[in-house]
């Protein structure tokens, strides 16, 4: 007897589920293609995403290949249409890079271009930031601009930024130059006593601190 009221009940589901679909059929249908084409709508924007990064990846190799070479006002055009037209971080790296590479010629140009990143709220922070070391290290070399230089990296060293090593160890360098050997041995110790530092930035902090030593015991 179980067996017969399980048949009728299996067959009232299969009518209930033909009804269901008779009616539904189309929304059915409708939904899964719209969920098909945004799987592969979001493929291949994901494969030309990625074509458009290594197009804009090779074009900026090729410009920083050309600045080496000295073939610099190519690799400046390369680098402004970068800026323009290229994907994510390639537009921030084109114009930074030619930041710097007009250092040596147009200082305050480069400055000017750094500050202008740096100030720039929609840019990721990671950035900004090396915006803000570049700018400073442009200004050291500038003797109106040496104060605010060194004012920029001692900003950067007291935060918790991933640059704030580098700023220490050139802040350092910068009062071993001006003989304070003091302030110089403050900074390279702070930058030992970083657990995040670097086996590269240890050693520095470290040849560094060895000149401050050999310095300090020198006779007078």
């Amino acid at each position: 007897m179980a067996d017969i009221f399980q048949e009728v009940d299996d067959e009232v589901r299969r009518d209930k589920a033909a009804e269901f679909w008779r009616k539904y059929q189309n929304l059915i249908l409708a939904a899964a293609a719209l969920i098909v084409l945004a799987v592969a709508g979001f493929r291949y924007w994901q494969y030309e995403n990625e074509k458009a990064e290594q197009a804009a990846g090779a074009r900026f190799q090729a410009a920083i290949a050309a600045i080496e070479a000295g073939k610099s006002d190519a690799a400046y055009g390369d680098l402004a249409k970068l800026a323009a037209e290229a994907p994510g971080g390639y537009r921030v790296l084109a114009r930074m890079t030619e930041a710097g590479a007009k250092a040596a010629s147009n200082p305050q140009a480069s400055i000017a271009a750094f500050d202008a990143i740096a100030g720039n709220a929609a840019v990721d922070p990671l950035f900004r930031d090396a915006a803000r070391l570049r700018a400073a290290f442009v200004r050291l070399d500038q003797p109106k601009d040496e104060q605010a230089g060194a004012a920029a990296l001692t900003s950067l060293a007291s935060g918790q930024g991933p640059y704030r090593r580098t700023a220490r160890l050139a802040l350092g360098a910068l009062a071993l130059s001006q003989v304070d050997y003091d302030e110089a041995a403050k900074e390279l110790d702070l930058v030992l006593g970083d657990p995040e530092a670097s086996p590269t930035e240890r050693q520095l902090a470290e040849r560094w601190l060895g000149l401050v030593a050999s310095n300090r015991a020198s006779p007078k």
